[in-house]
């Protein structure tokens, strides 16, 4: 249960490099995701060009984290692959969360940084990266070796928990 409670989104790196085996690692992680019908409706840019990486930003201020970050993988729906039109969506967040997990567990830092469903980020995404149409970016994970240490805090909250009916 450790990995899950100390999980922290990181926002900050050293200059390490991530390996890639170790981005190999994730995404295995990321592709043993639960899926509806088995889809698999995913595909993955990995980013490591520091040019790429930097880029990233202009069109997507939220992104800012990557210009320190030492990789990112891009996390993608492929509509092709979605049995269940529109189930993409959570097989592909399901992938993220597993890779988010990945990364704490190996060591790494790791921030979600969205692009779905804000459609102009989106589609410069998409031209960036020179995705095909059918392909869609769901978010952003930067990746590094943890440059700063975030608190741990318990997020339990029994008020957001209902036994049987609301």
């Amino acid at each position: 249960m450790n990995i899950f409670v100390t999980r922290r989104s990181i926002r900050k790196y050293t200059d390490q490099a991530v390996s890639a085996s170790q981005l190999e690692e994730l995404l295995r992680a990321a592709m043993s995701a639960p899926t509806g019908k088995n889809a698999r409706p995913w595909q993955f840019v990995v980013i490591q060009k520091r040019e790429v990486l930097d880029g990233i930003p202009a069109f997507a201020p939220n992104t800012a984290p990557l210009k320190g970050a030492a990789a990112a993988i891009v996390v993608c729906g492929d509509l092709s692959l979605d049995l269940i039109p529109g189930l993409w969506v959570q097989d592909c967040t399901a992938a993220t969360e597993n890779l988010l997990l990945a990364a704490h567990a190996i060591g790494l830092g790791a921030v979600w940084l969205n692009v779905y469903p804000n459609e102009e980020r989106v589609e410069k995404m998409r031209a960036y990266l020179e995705m095909p149409e059918h392909i869609t970016p769901l978010c952003v994970v930067a990746l590094g070796y943890p440059d700063e240490e975030k608190e741990l805090s318990d997020r339990y909250d029994p008020e957001r928990v209902h036994y049987d009916h609301w």
